[in-house]
């Protein structure tokens, strides 16, 4: 049998190849998507409380991995290791909590009408295809898998290419609990649009363009699809906010996992009494921020991911000087082995730049000016995307009614955009449709079905 070498292990700190795996044939990915949809039966048919208490044993089990696991990440995508086991903790506290929450969300629900009696049930809808990114592959992968599995779905996930070893660690921890209703498709994405059509829902996250393609392939098979795409967040910076506040968060946001997270703030956009004081004051906490491989227990900048990841990003600094932006921190490509990039600042990026159209997905921020409150406000939603929104004032009112203004999933007011477990995460425009988290996210991939007797 010839197999194409689809899943590459890199790592970014040196750009030494060390791992391929081979892609699965066609036959093969129908062979395992009949399994799943047969464990899926069974799966669903234990009932809520076995599949929290399954929850559980894998929140455990992830746990005693971690050290395991977080190696495993920090290796592929070239995050520091402590970061990697943040990640970790992060998806045992989703675990724990879909196991608290889901039982309740997912009790049927008496309603009252007309009828002698009318219920809401929630069903799973089957098999769920999830098609997912590189830059977190556990965090993102149990972000959609656990609400989708405690709701009684079996899911198929389709890794990136370059996280293999992640994500077949993270497989063999799933089994090793006794969940058998997930499993990893090793698919090219030739085979991505019979995997569509096989199974019974689609939830992707990565760049909106694929998205696009994604959506048409399930649209196509009438298939339900949750969209987690690209984002361009606003930091509203206004003349009344605690300016050392507004640039410690914008610097950690923009430069944290080396950029590389769709919802960092990326376009820092400042009002005029208070941009001196803000660039300033960002300028002095980027310059702290030292390039350096995942274990240099000194560096606070990893390596990009991917060398064409860095390539791209240079090609869009370079753009922006091209085009009037001042470059005031960085923009270079460091000599050397890894796919570094330092810590970038660009200051009066106008339209006519890529980066203010854009995602950037890398430690380079942009400087947006307005001329007054207002003229923010429109900066802040002159973009195709609409994940998240940050806005700095002391006055909580005017925070209050900007944060109304703005088109995002999630607007934060004196704080960065997060992904907090209890609410729903998600965007509208290009950044996508449908939510995670919380009880949105659980109800996501489910029939709500309706029972009526006269």
């Amino acid at each position: 049998m010839s197999f194409i070498r689809a899943f590459t292990s890199c790592n970014p700190g040196t750009g030494e190849i060390y791992f391929t795996r081979p892609s699965w044939s066609e036959a093969e990915l129908l062979a395992r998507i009949a399994s799943l949809k047969h464990f899926q039966k069974g799966w669903s048919e234990s009932g809520i409380d076995a599949r929290s208490d399954a929850l559980k044993r894998l929140a455990s089990a992830l746990s005693a991995a971690k050290n395991q696991l977080a190696g495993k990440i920090s290796q592929e995508v070239g995050r520091r290791t402590l970061e990697c086991k943040s990640e970790i903790d992060r998806s045992i506290d989703l675990l724990h909590y879909y196991a608290r929450s889901a039982p309740m969300t997912l009790m049927p629900k008496k309603v009252k009408t007309e009828a002698t009696r009318s219920e809401l049930f929630f069903e799973p809808l089957g098999l769920v295809l999830a098609i997912m990114p590189w830059n977190y592959p556990v965090w993102q992968v149990l972000r959609f898998a656990v609400p989708a599995l405690v709701a009684g779905n079996a899911c198929l996930v389709k890794p990136a290419p370059s996280v293999p070893q992640s994500t077949a660690l993270l497989l063999d921890i799933v089994h090793s609990t006794g969940i058998q209703a997930m499993d990893v498709a090793w698919i090219n994405e030739e085979h991505v649009e019979e995997a569509i059509r096989a199974a019974d829902a689609v939830a992707f996250t990565g760049s909106t363009d694929v998205g696009r393609i994604v959506a048409a392939a399930a649209g196509k098979h009438i298939k339900k699809t949750v969209l987690e795409l690209g984002g361009s967040n606003p930091l509203v910076v206004l003349k009344d906010a605690d300016i050392h506040v507004a640039a410690r968060d914008a610097c950690y946001s923009r430069f944290r996992d080396a950029g590389q997270s769709c919802n960092a703030v990326k376009r820092m956009i400042v009002v005029p009494e208070i941009a001196e004081a803000f660039i300033a004051e960002l300028i002095a906490e980027a310059s702290k921020l030292k390039m350096g491989i995942q274990d240099d227990p000194n560096a606070s900048l990893p390596p990009l991911a991917r060398a064409d990841l860095r390539e791209t990003l240079h090609a869009q600094v370079l753009d922006a000087t091209t085009h009037g932006a001042k470059l005031l921190l960085g923009g270079f490509m460091p000599e050397g082995p890894g796919f570094f990039y330092p810590a970038t600042i660009l200051d009066t990026v106008t339209p006519a730049c890529r980066v203010y159209h854009e995602e950037i997905f890398g430690p380079v921020a942009s400087i947006l000016r307005a001329d007054n409150e207002q003229d923010a406000i429109r900066m802040a939603n002159d973009t195709v995307f609409g994940l998240g929104a940050s806005i700095y004032t002391r006055n909580r009112e005017k925070g209050w009614a900007i944060a109304k203004q703005i088109d995002a999933g999630s607007v934060f007011i004196n704080r960065h955009p997060i992904s907090d477990l209890r609410l729903p995460f998600g965007g509208i425009k290009a950044s996508g449709y449908g939510r995670e988290l919380s009880e949105f996210g659980l109800l996501e991939f489910v029939n709500v079905k309706t029972f009526w007797q006269k």
